[in-house]
């Protein structure tokens, strides 16, 4: 009787690796869909109900943050105000400025308007050309108007010193001020903190009776939307209503 063919040794391998790969293969997928964690609905399958209950949540605690968020930056603004700053080779000043002393310590060269804008934080005084042209810096060294851009800092300790902070505030505003509003005499602002401290001074100063005479004192004060017509308008108005006591405003 024939001996039956006995399988190749090698084929018993080759076999016996593949069914293994098969089965361990087998395992692996088992084992994947056991142990995998069930995956976050992404946000497009969120239902309305909680989307909406979440986006309420967030409105909430943003609406009770924002009141302290404001509080913060005004502390801090506040601060930074009140806190003298260390400037290498800086000069110890007094400036009394609306009324307030404040010692600050500056670097020589610092100009009057970058020390009421930079150290002082009082940003209604404008810097515009930065040459005296414009007229955008303007305040009063005592009662008398000037271009805080020409004049260093230093030079004036003692003195009392008023920007567009110190004519007046919301609710109580200067007849100037005032003016300005009733006859639209701004448009984009920029110069108009300029404008008003110079028709301030003008108050006081000799000046003829015209629209002209005005203009020629208000020359040194550019606009550059062109609103000079409302200015005179508002500095005519408070002329002849002779608001102001010991000024040129009987014409």
């Amino acid at each position: 009787m024939p001996d039956r063919a006995l399988p190749c040794e090698n084929d018993m391998q080759i076999g016996d690796s593949v069914n293994y790969g098969e089965n361990s293969m087998s395992r692996e997928k088992v084992s994947k869909v056991k142990t995998e964690p069930e995956e976050t609905p992404a946000f497009g399958h969120l239902s309305r109900r909680t989307f909406l209950s979440r986006l309420g949540a967030t409105g909430a605690a943003a609406a009770a943050a924002s009141p302290l968020l404001g509080l913060a930056q005004t502390q801090l603004k506040q601060e930074q105000a009140e806190t003298p700053v260390t400037v290498a080779g800086g000069v110890p000043i007094t400036l009394r400025v609306n009324g307030k002393e404040h010692q600050v310590q500056i670097e020589p060269r610092t100009t009057l308007l970058d020390c009421l804008r930079e150290t002082l934080h009082l940003t209604g005084t404008k810097k515009g050309c930065d040459h005296g042209q414009c007229g955008a810096c303007t305040v009063h060294i005592n009662g008398r108007r000037i271009n805080s851009c020409l004049t260093f800092a230093a030079m004036h300790q003692g003195e009392e010193i008023t920007t567009i902070e110190g004519i007046g505030q919301p609710g109580n505003l200067h007849p100037v001020q005032a003016a300005f509003v009733k006859h639209d005499g701004y448009q984009c602002g920029y110069c108009t903190s300029g404008q008003i401290m110079s028709a301030v001074a003008l108050l006081k100063e000799p000046c003829g009776p015209t629209d002209a005479d005005v203009q020629e004192l208000m020359s040194g004060n550019i606009c550059r939307c062109g609103a000079y017509r409302n200015i005179i308008a508002a500095i005519r108005e408070v002329r002849k209503a002779g608001k102001l006591g010991g000024t040129n405003a009987s014409i």
